[in-house]
């Protein structure tokens, strides 16, 4: 799969991943740099780590204070360099054409909450999502936040970002798929408006929703069946159940 390099360190600095499934999913793409790794001697003597890689032995305390609110990080703590860009027209041709009729593609429209997009990635990846598209400025960057959240897929499953989403929906109808946003406020349910072959699925941001821009490049819109009790959904859980939808058609 053709990607766009990065070099240099970025602005931010390199990300720091923690928890276990994030960190070994980490030391296990071949496409992944671990620059560096901190951990209790009980958590680094549970992993079969490079010998090259550089090794810091740490506390918890120590550790606590190296991500963000003491999170959860399981005795360890990476950090990595951040994946190369993946080119939108190389998704959109990955795969033999049978499995790209069955596997669906996220949209994201300005979701830029880091859980969300990781728990995004979880649901791609256990719904065999052939990935997700975000606009560059408008989604986070790669962070421990999104690794743990994302339990190891945001190694696996390809992330493309745009600098026009508009445009960027073009081409996906252009690579024939059937494009639907989901809106609360659409006539159609998901399951009416699904139809057989390649379909990508345009999620907007909670509160927000799609935009008026987005709308106008989607083929159809359509809705979850809800309770009138509930107005909405997390982006996520319902990015989950429109996968779903889309597995069981």
């Amino acid at each position: 799969m053709k990607r766009g390099h990065r070099t240099g360190k970025p602005k931010g600095g390199f990300p720091r991943f923690y928890g276990r499934h994030a960190v070994i999913a980490a030391l296990a793409n071949p496409d992944r740099t671990v620059r560096k790794i901190w951990g209790t001697r009980e958590a680094l003597g549970a992993l079969d780590l490079p010998p090259v890689l550089p090794i810091v032995y740490a506390d918890v305390a120590d550790l606590g204070r190296m991500v963000p609110n003491d999170a959860p990080h399981q005795g360890i703590v990476a950090e990595v360099e951040a994946l190369d860009d993946i080119w939108l027209g190389d998704l959109l041709e990955r795969g033999v054409p049978e499995e790209a009729e069955r596997r669906p593609l996220l949209v994201l429209d300005q979701v830029t909450d880091p859980h969300n997009v990781g728990a995004i990635l979880r649901s791609a990846a256990a719904f065999d999502a052939l990935g997700i598209v975000t606009q560059d400025r408008h989604a986070p960057p790669e962070s421990g936040v999104i690794a743990r959240a994302a339990s190891g897929a945001l190694e696996f499953i390809p992330w493309v970002r745009v600098v026009n989403l508009s445009r960027a929906l073009d081409e996906i109808a252009e690579a024939g798929y059937w494009r639907i946003g989901l809106d609360g406020e659409a006539d159609s349910t998901l399951s009416e408006a699904l139809v057989p072959g390649r379909v990508a699925l345009v999620m907007g941001a909670e509160g927000d929703g799609l935009r008026h821009n987005s709308v106008q490049h989607c083929d159809t819109l359509a809705k979850l069946p809800m309770s009138p009790r509930m107005e909405s959904l997390n982006v996520s859980n319902a990015t989950a159940i429109a996968l779903y939808a889309c597995m069981t058609r």
